[in-house]
């Protein structure tokens, strides 16, 4: 006997309602600043609409503060701590997972345009490709490059 698929599962099929695995890097001496009120509980509820968070990491540098590494870990993110400037690590993690075959989509929480060749990268490899930040000092290229911008 052949199964018939029922309405709502072809439905489901057909506006692509699988569930998509996210990969969220964060450049926290960007983005984790006073100035900016930042909170990572409400970027996680955004990012949650759009599917199931697969990889969060928040790349610190050296001089991050414990109870942000800490503020970080509460929310189920991975700190990732660098003694120098943190853009080389985040856009490798980036890489990584732009071949990794897992994710569908890549957010990347900045205000910054360094990050606009791994993003270009990503899409070419088919990925969806997802900027959020705030618009004080936010790159134009950073905007243009990504397929969808979020504001906080």
């Amino acid at each position: 006997m052949v199964k018939v698929p029922g309405i709502g599962e072809l439905k489901s099929r057909l506006s692509g309602g699988e569930q998509k695995n996210i990969a969220v890097f964060v450049d926290g001496p960007n983005l984790l600043r006073r100035e900016f009120d930042f909170d990572l509980t409400k970027l996680k509820e955004q990012v949650n609409k759009m599917g199931k968070i697969s990889i969060a990491k928040v790349f610190l540098n050296q001089f991050a503060p414990e109870k942000l590494i800490e503020a970080v870990s509460a929310e189920g993110m991975e700190s990732v701590i660098t003694p120098v400037d943190c853009d080389v690590a985040l856009a490798t993690e980036l890489m990584e997972a732009v071949y990794n075959p897992n994710i569908d989509i890549i957010v990347v929480v900045t205000r910054d345009g360094d990050f606009q060749p791994p993003i270009m990268k990503a899409k070419k490899h088919g990925k969806e490709t997802v900027a959020f930040g705030v618009r004080k000092n936010l790159s134009e290229s950073l905007i243009n490059s990504v397929d969808r911008f979020v504001e906080l």
